[in-house]
């Protein structure tokens, strides 16, 4: 099987073509796709790359990573409010293995349909196992101004928000790498999280026009809240407190903690806890913020987007970025968020 068989059998989907959407000129099977944009809207377009043995273990369910390789792209565009509109996929194969194929385009086209984003190009060569995908949303223009969420809103006084959980994915990671012990359902809770994250898309759509900053949490917390900080030119407060009790929405995981049944070199101790909320990476929730004004307008968007939200601090005048406890009192912050080359 050549590289334009494998194009043919697990990427070209003869069945979509009648379906495609109408923004979709041509899609696979030409030099370029073409794609139209609708009049009064804006494409954004975001590229993420996975690596085996840097993003993902070898072992991984092939199904799942094909679920990821396009859910880390969708997080973008979820933090941009962008609606999904189509992808490119570039694969790097080591061999051409038709049955891990088979689950990896599953995987792929079960969030690819959720999501009514299609496939519409891309690459295959042989080398070591990497996944690039490129995706392309629309942001809507209101009298000629972009309704994307940026980086670079925030300002003094917004509330501080975050989706989801936090930190769950380091828990995987730690319980694969060896280092935590967890009971096998806590564990098995999250690994969903770390192999099947859910691109927050309907809340990112949900929030134009009342978020005034975000991001995607990919790196972790902390690094990935500087890049808000650094391009709107503010600081902020983060209560701890209200941070960690993120993790403990995941009311299995809470048991874990100090357990006196495992070595303590393995337990999940109250600093390793928070410093997974904070710095764990690959969660792939919206950190936000917003007017104290909106907060009603937040908690609705919340709603009709299916997805909680928390408030863990706000926004401030003074640079820099500040830990406290629910007292106020000042939290040492040693918790390195996630860098490619370090």
């Amino acid at each position: 099987m050549g590289e334009f068989d494998v194009i043919e059998r697990f990427f070209k989907r003869p069945e979509r073509q009648l379906a495609r959407a109408a923004f979709v000129a041509m899609g696979i099977g030409d030099d370029c796709a073409l794609v139209q944009a609708r009049p009064g809207t804006q494409i954004a377009i975001s590229s993420d790359m996975l690596v085996q043995g840097r993003h993902f273990f070898e072992s991984v369910d092939p199904q799942a990573l094909g679920h990821k390789a396009l859910a880390v792209n969708l997080s973008d565009l979820a933090a941009c409010g962008a609606k999904p509109l189509a992808f490119t996929l570039a694969l790097a194969l080591p061999k051409i293995d038709a049955a891990w194929l088979d689950k990896f385009s599953s995987g792929l086209f079960a969030l690819s349909d959720q999501q009514g984003c299609e496939l519409v190009g891309g690459d295959t060569t042989q080398g070591p196992l990497n996944i690039c995908i490129t995706v392309l949303g629309e942001i809507p223009l209101q009298n000629g101004q972009s309704q994307a969420l940026l980086r670079s809103g925030a300002k003094p006084g917004d509330d501080l928000y975050v989706s989801g959980t936090l930190g769950d994915a380091r828990l995987a990671l730690e319980v694969m790498r060896g280092n935590l012990q967890l009971e096998d359902a806590q564990f098995q809770v999250a690994r969903e999280r770390l192999e099947r994250p859910t691109p927050r898309v309907a809340l990112g759509q949900a929030l134009r026009g009342i978020a005034s900053a975000a991001i995607d949490v990919s790196d972790g917390l902390l690094g990935d809240l500087r890049h808000v900080l650094k391009a709107s030119r503010v600081g902020a407060t983060i209560r701890t407190d209200q941070a960690r009790a993120m993790l403990a929405t995941q009311s299995a995981l809470l048991t874990a903690l100090a357990n006196p049944g495992v070595p303590t070199d393995t337990q999940l101790t109250a600093r390793r806890w928070l410093g997974y909320v904070l710095a764990g990476g690959d969660d792939y929730e919206l950190a936000f913020t917003a007017p104290k004004a909106a907060r009603a307008a937040v908690a609705a968007a919340a709603a009709s987007a299916h997805t909680p939200v928390s408030c863990i601090g706000q926004i401030d005048t003074e640079l820099g970025l500040r830990l406290v406890d629910a007292f106020g009192a000042a939290v040492e912050n040693h918790f390195p968020s996630f860098d490619h080359f370090e």
